[in-house]
């Protein structure tokens, strides 16, 4: 049962006679932060009052109060404060609850009364380049939403929009036909395939920043005259002088920087005599890449035959990441899937009115927005955003999707308002769109995560760093035992890769997903705190005390006895299971595994607590020891099954 469901239901329809829309302010009541205000509370009567002349929160809440039938399983309502509204289930009632979900397999989460078709789009990598750290996020948050999505009974598709038609093959495919080293192509074509496509983007850069170099110089020259001006002949007192004096001084400061940048990746080039040979010999490589991609897209035999031969060996690199990150997929539909679609896609817009000409260009232009959704270029390129456009008609029209989910890093926000704004116009109404963004992973130097060359720190070496990190801390704590060391080596590399994956997963959703976060490994596999290891600890915990009193979990659920909360660390660890509905629908609703994340530290938290404060296996009488042993089993199974829906095994020992 979703017990903040269910009391929000029986409050709703009672607010109606003081508010149109009781859905603007029931979310004001929520799970109580501190005990002593109850187990939920409310606070909407202050808001509400202050539509109502004359009319005080507290005197509201106490309407309200007399007016709601909580009676079946909560203690009378108390008003407290200004008007805050206090809720305490009955204890009796909160017992009964809680001895249902030890035979429950769902731990009581009722599957969704009205389930969704629901695609989630997530990892979305470009092929023919390792996957690097800036793929983790989505591919971790989207995995996360797709399990909870799909434990809440609904209908839901995993589908990673792969990069395997974009720009970046116009420049492999030039690099191949100019660059290759045959030998490391035979040994390892991705990797051979990723030096090429940096080799053309190197060089691309090059010729792009020789060119912009001199107007970055000249609009240097421009402000320190503007500077010159102002200090020569300006009042000096003058306070808005002064404050564009400084504002000049910071933005020239600030040029000079990105030149000397730019000068000094010239001269690195420059020097490097294989590098600069390469850049003389094509003076318009960006061109030539760009119509590698042209030819492509138009059905040129040769870089057709290259891309066929290309897409097996880039496709089963990245399957490879996904296999140790135990991350699955319904469907795997790339760009070039929706390629032969795009011109349609156009033509419908230009019919509805939607599309038109625009300096050579087809663009849609929605109201609110500066910039317009170009939809074709002037040389009758099709873009990403068709390609969008067109995905989005095959998951409505095709996959009957009521929602779709893009995990994309939110640097893409504008991207996807303009892009659902269009599909809105467009006549896709019903469907459900969300962009579901996140920020950046970050080094200690606040920068984003880079390796000592400035390249992406790729996915493969940082999950294989993880798990050499995770095993020199067990085999420590192994080690140091009194009793002498417990795990064989196997186990213990088995243990490490669960733990070492599963840090790095939970390092990342831990956090509000909008928020930038800090890599930080000591942080990340610590066995205290927020993290993976804590909860996993707390899971080994538990399997531990029943190692020891020798008693099997499955026939203590099967002959159990009467469950009794008595002390207040056993009623606070036995509602906190209570809530794990509650939890996931939340993460459903707004795509946040943080919430849940917070959810079983917080579980995590109580359940120590209510360890250190009531014997278990010694426990004074059997009837108490029963119970407790029934809550330290029901708090393992929602950790477990908690951190399953977040993408992370437990083991039973540590």
């Amino acid at each position: 049962m979703n017990i903040l469901a269910e009391i929000r239901s029986r409050f709703e329809p009672v607010l109606t006679e003081w508010t149109d829309d009781p859905s603007s302010v029931i979310e004001m009541l929520k799970a109580s932060q501190d005990a002593k205000f109850g187990d939920y509370q409310a606070n909407f009567a202050m808001p509400l009052a202050a539509r109502i002349p004359d009319l005080k929160p507290r005197d509201l809440a106490t309407q309200i109060v007399e007016k709601v039938d909580l009676s079946d399983f909560c203690e009378p309502l108390e008003v407290a404060g200004p008007g805050f509204i206090n809720i305490k289930l009955k204890q009796e009632w909160l017992n009964t609850q809680t001895q249902n979900l030890v035979a429950d397999e769902r731990l009581g989460v009722v599957p969704a009364e009205s389930p969704q078709k629901v695609v989630v789009d997530f990892s979305a990598p470009n092929v023919a380049k390792p996957m690097h750290v800036g793929h983790l996020r989505s591919t971790v948050i989207g995995d996360a939403n797709y399990r909870v999505l799909k434990f809440l009974g609904h209908d839901v598709v995993g589908d990673n929009h792969i990069g395997d038609w974009g720009t970046q093959f116009g420049m492999i495919i030039f690099g191949y036909k100019h660059f290759l080293n045959e030998a490391a192509f035979d040994e390892a074509p991705v990797t051979e395939l990723a030096r090429l496509y940096r080799l053309v983007n190197q060089l691309s850069d090059y010729h792009a920043t020789k060119k912009t170099l001199p107007q970055r110089e000249n609009d240097i020259e421009q402000l320190e005259a503007k500077l010159k001006t102002l200090e020569s002949s300006a009042d000096q007192t003058d306070k808005k002088i002064q404050k564009q004096e400084k504002k000049l001084k910071s933005d020239i400061a600030e040029r000079k920087s990105d030149v000397r940048s730019m000068q000094e990746k010239l001269t690195e080039l420059e020097q490097n005599e294989d590098l600069h040979s390469k850049a003389v010999a094509f003076p318009d490589i960006a061109r030539q890449a760009r119509d590698e991609t042209a030819n492509l897209h138009a059905g040129d035999a040769e870089n057709l035959a290259l891309w066929n031969q290309f897409l097996p060996a880039c496709l089963e690199a990245i399957q490879n990441v996904y296999d140790r990150l135990d991350i699955h997929f319904d469907m795997a539909l790339g760009e070039s899937y929706y390629h032969p679609m795009l011109a349609d896609v156009v033509e419908s817009l230009k019919q509805k009115g939607l599309a038109k000409e625009s300096q050579g260009a087809i663009c849609v232009f929605i109201d609110g927005f500066k910039a317009p959704f170009i939809v074709q270029k002037q040389d009758g390129a099709f873009t990403y955003a068709t390609t969008d456009l067109a995905t989005i008609k095959y998951r409505a029209e095709e996959l009957k999707a009521d929602r779709v989910l893009y995990v994309v890093d939110s640097r893409q926000s504008e991207h996807f308002q303009l892009l659902f704004a269009t599909v809105n116009e467009w006549g896709f109404q019903n469907l459900e769109l969300q962009h579901v963004s996140f920020g950046s992973v970050l080094g200690k130097d606040g920068k984003p995560l880079k390796t000592r060359a400035g390249d992406n720190v790729g996915l493969e070496s940082l999950l294989d760093e993880s798990i050499q990190r995770a095993y020199a801390i067990i085999a420590e704590n192994d080690d140091a035992k009194p009793e002498g060391s417990e795990l064989s080596e196997e186990r213990r590399q088995e243990i490490a890769e669960i733990i070492g994956l599963g840090g790095i997963k939970y390092a990342d959703l831990k956090h509000n997903r909008d928020s930038d976060y800090m890599f930080d490994w000591d942080k990340m596999l610590a066995n205290r705190g927020d993290t993976a290891t804590y909860m996993q600890y707390a899971y080994a915990r538990v399997c531990g005390i029943f190692r020891k009193g020798e008693i099997d979990r499955v026939t203590l659920r099967e002959n159990q006895s009467a469950l009794k909360l008595q002390d207040e660390t056993e009623r606070a660890l036995a509602l906190q299971i209570n809530r794990y509905s509650e939890t996931l629908e939340s993460v459903a609703i707004e795509a946040r595994p943080n919430y849940l994340t917070n959810y079983l530290f917080e579980l995590s938290n109580l359940f120590s607590t209510f360890y250190n404060q009531c014997p278990v296996l010694k426990a004074e009488e059997e009837q108490v020891k029963s119970s407790r042993l029934l809550l330290c089993d029901l708090t393992a199974r929602v950790i477990d099954h908690g951190l399953s829906l977040l993408g992370i095994r437990t083991c039973e020992r540590m």
